[in-house]
């Protein structure tokens, strides 16, 4: 059922100084740091999340409490430990990202080149993060951890998005990825590619429901190349191919490969025409 509060109502449930938000920001940007670092080269690991992670973790917390009030149903009982817990257990997926750069991309050999410098990789770091704390429905704080990566590498991958090990986005600018899309193991897509909702459905008032799964499927070892949009609850099947430009709004079955047609040149004459 839509809600009947004004924006006004709706903002003033909230407290968000700007201070705060720059606070916010600055600690998201310090958290997945030092989650990167922790996993791929801190040896004694559950000290470093112990001692430098869960403190980050505690401060992105209380601006949440500050900002919802300390007894907001989704904020009241979230444990930073926990959480930490959770962090520490993406590692093989952190991991497994970095080898698909390196076993997808000619440009590249260097582990530490993909770490710091790939747009790609910094996007879906980002990314297994905010997924941790959208499983937990904790508001705020996935959204804005993929804002932050949307700003710096011009990849929008939505935080409810489920993406398998062995992730690659190659080059990345323009490439959206919805909410309910599901991706699969061994996916590489290129700029440009849209990973979309075809229609919204919207209830009897016109607002649009939420919730719905309305985003692709793209199965495992799939590669969608260039400039792609994939639209709706389709599914993509394993092992196929999409190509650059392509435009798809129907499923396509395993091992599939999908071009835009071929240029077509004629010659008209008199009246003749397309």
């Amino acid at each position: 059922m839509a809600s009947t509060r004004t924006l006004n109502e709706r903002l003033s449930e909230h407290r968000l100084e700007h201070k705060v938000l720059c606070a916010f920001q600055d600690d998201i940007h310090q958290l997945v740091r030092l989650v990167t670092a922790g996993l791929l080269f801190e040896k004694e690991k559950e000290r470093f999340f112990t001692e430098s992670v869960a403190p980050v973790m505690e401060k992105l917390l209380a601006y949440l409490r500050h900002t919802y009030g300390a007894e907001h149903p989704r904020v009241a009982n979230l444990s930073p430990t926990a959480l930490v817990w959770e962090m520490q257990a993406i590692e093989h997926l952190v991991r497994s990202d970095i080898e698909a750069a390196l076993n997808n991309d000619p440009a590249t050999d260097d582990a530490l080149e993909v770490i710091i410098c790939y747009p790609g990789f910094k996007a879906t770091r980002y990314h297994r993060l905010a997924h941790i704390f959208y499983r937990h429905s904790i508001p705020l704080l996935p959204r804005l951890i993929s804002e932050l990566a949307h700003q710096e590498t011009g990849i929008d991958i939505h935080p409810g998005a489920q993406i398998g090990a062995n992730f690659f986005i190659d080059h990345g600018t323009g490439v959206v990825i919805g909410e309910t899309a599901i991706i699969g193991k061994n996916v590489t897509l290129y700029q440009g590619v849209t990973l979309g909702a075809k229609r919204f459905y919207r209830d009897d008032k016109g607002i649009v429901v939420k919730g719905n799964a309305r985003h692709p499927v793209i199965g495992d070892g799939v590669t969608i190349y260039a400039g792609a949009t994939i639209l709706g609850r389709i599914t993509i099947g394993d092992g196929s191919s999409i190509g650059g430009n392509v435009w798809l709004t129907e499923s396509v079955p395993p091992k599939s490969r999908v071009t835009q047609q071929r240029y077509l040149s004629s010659y008209f004459t008199d009246g003749d025409g397309i």
